[in-house]
Formats: C-alpha cells, sequence, structure tokens
C-alpha cells in the first residue's frame, strides 16, 4: 500500500519541482571564463543588475508586471513540501518538520495583505525573490551561527532562510499581530525556529523600572535562548537581519556603536555581525571619506573604525511591503533604495590598546575634534595632550598643518592609541573631565 502511495506522489512531484524552475525569471546556465557552459553546476535564476557609481553593490530591479506570474502557479509549491513526508504524514497523521521538509512561502497576495495590516513605519519581504537574494547574502548553512531576523513580519524571509539551511533561526518579533503564524510555524517545525515577542532596536531601554515586551534586556533574551558570552577574537557567533526604520536611525546607530565600543548590550557575546537594510542617503554618510566631504562627521568615523562595512545589495523602496502611507524624500542625497550593509566587527579592533575601558575616551576625542573639520588637528592634540601634538604627528608621519576633517578613521585610532600610552595624556585636564563624565552618565549597562 505505501509503495502505492509513493509511486502516485512521484509524477506530482516532479512536475511541481519543474514549474517552480519556470518561475519569474528565464534560466540561465553558469559559464565559465571560455564562454562556455559549466556542466554539473546548478543553474541559477537570471536577475537583473546594475553598480552604483559609488559602490561596487548590486542593485535588484522592481519586477515588472512581465514578471508576475499567476498566483497558483507562484505558490505550487505545496506539493513540493511533501518530498520527504512518509506514507503515515500523508495519510493525516503530523510531525515536525524537519530541516529536510520544504517550507511554503504561502500566497504572495495574502503575505502582502498580513504585512500591511500593522500601523507604523515598517517594510516587510513578501516577494519570493528578494528573500532568496538576502538569505544568500546572510549565508545561513553554518550550523554554529545563531540568525536573529528583526520582526519578519509574514515571515517570507523566515521560511526562506529555513529552506536555505539556517539551523537555528530567532524571530524577534515585536508586533503581536504577526506572533500567531510565526508561533504556528514554530510549533511545525523541529527546533529551527525558536519566536520572541522582542523589538531588537529595543533592546536594553536606558532607565530603570520594570521591562514589557517588546522591549527587553539583552541578558534576559540570551539567557532565555540559552546564548552564552563569546571571546571577541572567535568566530562570528550570531548574525542580526533586520530592516531599519528612518524614524530615529541616527540614535538607534549611535547606541549601537557604544555597545560595540564597550562590549555591551549584544557584543558582550561576542562579534555579533549586522545585516540591516538602511536608506541609501544613510548608507553614503555611513562610508564618508575625510576631505570636503560634509557628510564626514563622527558617526561615519566610529563605524569605519569598529567594522568591516560592505555593500551587500541595493533595492528599490517599491520592492517592500510599507505599512507607512508615504516617504519622506528630504535628503538631498539618492534615496531611491534601501541598501543591504554588512557591518561585521574586526577582530583586531582590541589588540593594540583599545579597550572596553578605555574606548568611551575614543568616543569623545573623535566627537570634539570632529565639531569643527577646518580646524587643526595639532590644537586639538595639544588639548588632550599638552606639548605633544608636534611628536605624535611626527610619529604618525602626517603634517602639522593637517586639518581634523582630513584624517582618516584608522588613523584616528592610532592617535589615540599611541596618546594613551603617554603621561601627559593621562595627567591633562580633559582626560580626567572625560573619566568624571563617563562615571557619572553610566555606560550601556543591559543591567
Amino acid at each position: 500500500m505505501f509503495r502505492l502511495v509513493e509511486l502516485m506522489m512521484r509524477p506530482a512531484c516532479c512536475q511541481t519541482i519543474r514549474s517552480r524552475l519556470c518561475l519569474h525569471k528565464a534560466v540561465l546556465p553558469p559559464v565559465g571564463h571560455s564562454g562556455r557552459c559549466i556542466s554539473g553546476v546548478p543553474v541559477l535564476h537570471r536577475r537583473a543588475f546594475s553598480l552604483d557609481s559609488l559602490s561596487s553593490g548590486p542593485v535588484r530591479h522592481t519586477l515588472g508586471q512581465s514578471s508576475q506570474q499567476p498566483l497558483a502557479e507562484t505558490t505550487s509549491s505545496s506539493a513540493l513540501a511533501q518530498r520527504n513526508l512518509s506514507p503515515v504524514t500523508l495519510q493525516g497523521k503530523c510531525r515536525p518538520l524537519s530541516r529536510y521538509d520544504f517550507l511554503d512561502l504561502g500566497d504572495v497576495e495574502e503575505n502582502r495583505l498580513h504585512a500591511q495590516s500593522p500601523k507604523g513605519d515598517r517594510h516587510y519581504i513578501v516577494d519570493p525573490d528578494l528573500a532568496q537574494l538576502v538569505a544568500q547574502h546572510i549565508e545561513p548553512e553554518d550550523a554554529k551561527t545563531v540568525i536573529f531576523e528583526c520582526n519578519p513580519g509574514p515571515g517570507v524571509l523566515t521560511k526562506t532562510l529555513i529552506n536555505a539551511g539556517a539551523q537555528r533561526v530567532v524571530a524577534l518579533e515585536g508586533n503581536a499581530l504577526f506572533l500567531p503564524k510565526l508561533q504556528e510555524l514554530e510549533g511545525r517545525l523541529d527546533g529551527q525556529l525558536e519566536v520572541v515577542h522582542c523589538d531588537y532596536f529595543k533592546l536594553d531601554p536606558v532607565g530603570t523600572g520594570s521591562v514589557k515586551p517588546p522591549s527587553m534586556f539583552t541578558d534576559k533574551l540570551f539567557n532565555d535562548l540559552g546564548i552564552s558570552e563569546a571571546n571577541w577574537t572567535d568566530d562570528v557567533p550570531m548574525k542580526v537581519f533586520g530592516i531599519m526604520r528612518n524614524h530615529n536611525l541616527r540614535g538607534t546607530l549611535w547606541k549601537m556603536i557604544y555597545a560595540l565600543f564597550e562590549q555591551q548590550s549584544v557584543f558582550r557575546y561576542g562579534r555579533i555581525e549586522l545585516n540591516f537594510f538602511i536608506s541609501e542617503s544613510e548608507y553614503l554618510k555611513l562610508i564618508s571619506r575625510p576631505g570636503k566631504n560634509t557628510h564626514y562627521r563622527p558617526f561615519a568615523v566610529l563605524w569605519q573604525v569598529a567594522c568591516d562595512i560592505e555593500l551587500l545589495h541595493k533595492e528599490p523602496w517599491e520592492s517592500f511591503v510599507s505599512t507607512a502611507k508615504k516617504r519622506s524624500r528630504r535628503s538631498k542625497l539618492p534615496n531611491d533604495h534601501l541598501c543591504l550593509v554588512r557591518l561585521r566587527p574586526r577582530a583586531d579592533l582590541f589588540s593594540n590598546g583599545l579597550t572596553p575601558y578605555n574606548a568611551f575616551t575614543l568616543l569623545m576625542l573623535v566627537k570634539q575634534c570632529l565639531v569643527k573639520k577646518k580646524d587643526k588637528l595639532i590644537n586639538m592634540l595639544d588639548l588632550w595632550s599638552p606639548g605633544s601634538g608636534s611628536k605624535l604627528l611626527e610619529e604618525m608621519c602626517l603634517s602639522e598643518d593637517i586639518l581634523t576633517g582630513q584624517v582618516y578613521p584608522k588613523e584616528y585610532l592610532r592617535l589615540f592609541e599611541l596618546m594613551d600610552k603617554s603621561q601627559e595624556f593621562k595627567e591633562s585636564w580633559l582626560y580626567k573631565e572625560v573619566l568624571e563624565n563617563c562615571g557619572r552618565e553610566g555606560k550601556w549597562d543591559s543591567n
């Protein structure tokens, strides 16, 4: 009897697989340097890309009407989900889906309507092609890496990550409207997904008192998940993906960079890799360089000191489902895309004198030097380390006429490391005032 059922299901599964390979895009075989097709290599769907003049990241054009397929064909993967199910399951008895079971992403239009149901200003992924592209960049196959997905909404990317081989996905959903379906999916799986009512961007709120979801302290979240601390120089233990809101975006990134330098919040648990969609204008500010660039500010310097910054992808705003009625266009910089940016903390950040305990002084030094980018650097150095400006510049092979806005991020880090070794620096009134302010204001403590 079981053999009969298996024979009946095989034609349907094969037909489904063939139909899915033809969805949305024409299929091109991969080619080698000689221009010939490579045998034995999986065929990839053709996608349209272009290169931004300011970076090497790819951009995918929005799907047009010509590329949209009927919903029945788009969601035909329901039969494919049965490819590894036993005859007992097919007879109506359920079992937890294993890592080999393909999850159906659901109806595109239903996912769209579900994503638009909450209020506020959020963006969600419902396009299966975009979800697949993001999953490829996150590289979820490593069994040792935990993936935190921030505000997954309808869960299209969540399922795509699991289909791509993710062993452990933690869905941090801040909106209670999305929790029932995500928790239902969690119950159907065999431990690959954990759903928590929590907003990643509201972790470790400032102040005292009781905290209620979606706000949460990092220590509680990680203890509940059984995640322990790792050494800073170890491999990346966790990857975070999220689509950042424009509202208070700069303030959120400032809070993260303080926590990173002081190894607080999530960074107490190791070098946490951040993969965020941010606005194009904010990305261009993040990678700004010294010189005549008006956007070269402490914010950019500190992120470039702390992390390897990589543009993974640029996607038009229209590819996302938005809960906002309209989008602001106040920025003078290009802002037609959301940029998927990888921020990977440097393993050697704390190897040459910088520590989580003196990092606050570096932050204050950079912020003060760049208040006026046309001031001479030597004057600022003499404030911090009296009489040492010329000696420090000579050791760095920098001109005494160099301006604060002409110094590269790595040069600021090297200057601080040299200053921190000098007795004049530790005896200066400015250094002592910074220490007093640090103690008075406190750090980004999650307790």
